[in-house]
């Protein structure tokens, strides 16, 4: 009997919340993936009629608060029981269940943030099966969100109203918001905003309908009144729920504004000019410091630099300016080192407009230096071999041009063969710095455009057999302009890892190459040490080859998914059943339907593997027909070749003169023309200064 009188207070309670000024959501892009329809999402049905599971309609409450489950536990209490920590009191599960289900869900929300997959998410949360432990999840993307930017708390948001119902019931989202409210004094420590971040998502999370307003009532009656938790939710009700459009104002609040470099730069240029004229310290500091682009800071420096030369008066209240701003902490050491290299890197340019410009930037690092903001022994060296340099400078600069037009129309064709004769064009000598170049170029115009155009970037990638090393210094160029790059894309980090991780799928790179990239960029607060933290991890997860082949929709095959270890083994078994006594045009009819010829390389490799072991020259044949159709190219050869090379020590163990049958196949290879005259034994161990394939 008191239990219904409880009841009826609490439904009473709920029915008198004032939510009708809750409106319908609009269709809303988030980061990489598709549109998230957040008409489909929303809980809040315009027509009022019963969510799913049966808890009522818009604004009826009751089918959660029926099921309560905000309840505090009393270690005190006659009934207690431990295992009630561990999930809901009715599921009994043991400690070591709970423990694993919260290492999976923090890697589940890690690689949500990365991949921006909604679907993926909540398949993985739907295999783990533990319903019960479904609060923990909650309270782990928040508390995640939190310490991160806009960006992942409203992608944190969009998860959560997906989730609801379908995977995640009511009473568990109720109690994953109970305790982010009670270990608010908790979070406080690490995120200095926590009472108005979380806030908000419990006021995103009303406006959603994925919590009850009455949750704020009630969760106040239960804290102590010194409790964080008691002024997040003040400031959820008073703050964000009782003003005036309240639903379109927290809806709006984490949708990022995208900058482009052009305007910081612009809003930079005006900020100097301005100083320059006022002398205002005070509001130049505090516009860089509302300029939010910490990663940017060179582009003052440089910019102030620039002025300074310019304007000879201005140079002393110019250099003052830069002094107090490294001082203070606000633009970092190398920050202000870098500025000054980008100067360094562009005196000579400089020196067409103003007359003794090395001489003046040589006298300003000697007095940044003298006046100890500027440390002179970590710039690039000011001594110049002018006219070889410009020489080379111009090479460069047109080969960057004509790279991005061979990759613009790369990504309108697809033709491969096309890239491979421009670029053979273009770098008759190979060198190693133009290949680093093009990849950049790659990446770079792909992070710009769509799923398509990644997939197309990384099909290509791995089909140019350039030298590991190469594309090393390409990722590693591409690390240190990310700066820059965040501006136009926020998720640059994340696309670069994507990118990282996928050339080691595809075995463009090797995992210790991830190790050279990361060893450019001290620190795991550095972009390189975040990309390459990030790469790591994309790589550990559990079926990591599959999804990273899928990432961006295609993974190079015609039947999506497929793994790396899976086209493999089907590599295999068809070699197998053609050595065997199969049809050739059965043979390269497999080969084909696999849809990965920047992998024929494998193809290759298992071939002549086959072929030395069981000195059979049936699988020969089979490759000289693939390559006279033009179905395996003599890129693939070259690395299918080089890649037996590299495992001649473990194939000797089995085949003792594995050596010297694989110098006979080299040379006939080479007099049927599948591999150039170059190529030669010890080649791709010792000569990637040759351009061989690793």
């Amino acid at each position: 009997m008191q239990f219904n009188d409880e009841r009826r207070e609490i439904i009473q309670s709920a029915s008198g919340s004032d939510i009708s000024s809750k409106s319908p959501r609009s269709t809303q892009v988030h980061g990489k993936g598709s549109p998230v329809n957040h008409d489909r999402q929303s809980r809040s049905p315009i027509d009022g009629r019963p969510k799913k599971g049966g808890c009522g309609g818009k604004g009826t409450w009751g089918g959660l608060l029926d099921t309560d489950s905000s309840y505090a536990l009393d270690p005190n209490d006659p009934n207690y029981d431990s295992s009630e920590e561990y999930g809901h009191p009715n599921a009994r599960k043991s400690a070591p269940d709970f423990d694993a289900f919260k290492k999976k869900a923090t890697i589940i929300v890690e690689e949500y943030f990365a991949t921006d997959d909604v679907d993926s998410a909540t398949n993985e949360l739907k295999e783990l099966a533990l319903p019960s432990y479904n609060y923990y999840f909650v309270k782990k993307l928040v508390s995640m969100a939190m310490d991160r930017h806009d960006h992942e708390k409203e992608m944190a948001a969009v998860l959560l109203s997906a989730l609801y119902a379908d995977v995640i019931d009511a009473p568990q989202v109720y109690r994953g918001f109970s305790k982010l409210v009670e270990s608010a004094d908790d979070l406080i420590v690490d995120i200095p905003d926590t009472v108005d971040i979380l806030a908000l998502f419990i006021a995103r999370a009303v406006v959603d309908d994925i919590l009850p307003p009455a949750f704020l009532k009630k969760q106040i009656a239960l804290l102590p009144n010194d409790s964080k938790g008691v002024e997040v939710l003040e400031r959820a009700e008073k703050g964000y729920l009782a003003a005036p459009m309240h639903a379109e104002i927290i809806e709006r609040r984490w949708r990022v504004s995208k900058k482009t470099v052009e305007d910081v730069k612009a809003r930079i240029n005006n900020l100097l000019i301005e100083y320059v004229t006022s002398g205002d310290k005070k509001e130049a500091y505090r516009c860089i410091k509302d300029l939010k682009v910490p990663f940017f800071h060179h582009e003052i420096v440089k910019r102030a630099l620039v002025m300074a030369m310019e304007r000879r008066q201005a140079e002393d209240r110019l250099l003052d300016l830069l002094k107090e701003v490294a001082e203070e902490g606000l633009i970092n050491s190398s920050q202000i080192t870098k500025g000054f290299d980008r100067m360094i890197d562009t005196i000579e340019d400089l020196s067409l407009d103003i007359p003794n410009a090395q001489r003046i930037l040589k006298s300003l690092i000697s007095k940044a230096t003298s006046d100890g903001w500027l440390c002179a022994s970590s710039l690039r060296s000011l001594s110049l071999e002018p006219r070889k340099k410009l020489l080379e400078d111009n090479f460069t600069r047109t080969f960057k041009l004509k790279s991005q037009s061979i990759v613009q129309e790369y990504f309108l064709t697809g033709d491969i063969s096309e890239v491979f004769s421009c670029l053979e064009a273009e770098n008759r000598t190979s060198s190693g710095e133009l290949n680093a170049i093009f990849v950049k170029r790659l990446i770079t115009l792909a992070m710009d455009r769509k799923n398509r155009e990644k997939e197309m970037a990384s099909v290509l990638l791995s089909s140019l057999c350039f030298p590991a090393d190469d594309v090393v210094n390409g990722f590693v160029m591409l690390i240190e302009s990310a700066d820059d790059t965040a501006l136009d894309n926020p998720v640059v980090v994340e696309d670069l890892a994507m990118f990282l991780a996928r050339a080691v799928v595809d075995e463009v790179l090797a995992p210790q190459h991830l190790e050279e990239v990361g060893s450019q960029f001290l620190g795991t607060d550095s972009i390189g040490g975040k990309v390459l933290q990030m790469a790591k991890s994309l790589l550990k997860a559990r079926l990591s080859g599959e999804r990273i082949l899928r990432c961006w929709g295609g993974g190079g095959s015609s039947r999506p998914g497929w793994a790396v270890e899976d086209v493999k083994h089907k590599i295999g078994k068809l070699l197998e059943e053609y050595e065997s006594g199969g049809d050739i045009r059965e043979a390269y009819r497999c080969i084909k339907e696999l849809g990965m010829p920047f992998f024929h390389h494998e193809v290759v490799k298992k071939a002549m593997v086959m072929v030395m072991e069981k000195k059979n020259d049936r699988l020969w044949g089979l490759l000289a027909h693939c390559f006279g159709s033009g179905l395996i190219t003599m890129n693939q050869m070259t690395k299918g070749f080089s890649r037996v090379e590299e495992s001649l020590d473990d194939l000797a163990l089995d085949v003792p003169d594995a050596r010297k049958q694989f110098l006979a196949y080299v040379e006939k290879a080479k007099t049927t023309g599948w591999l150039d005259s170059s190529f030669h034994y010890g080649n791709s161990i010792n000569g990637k200064e040759n351009g061989a394939c690793q």
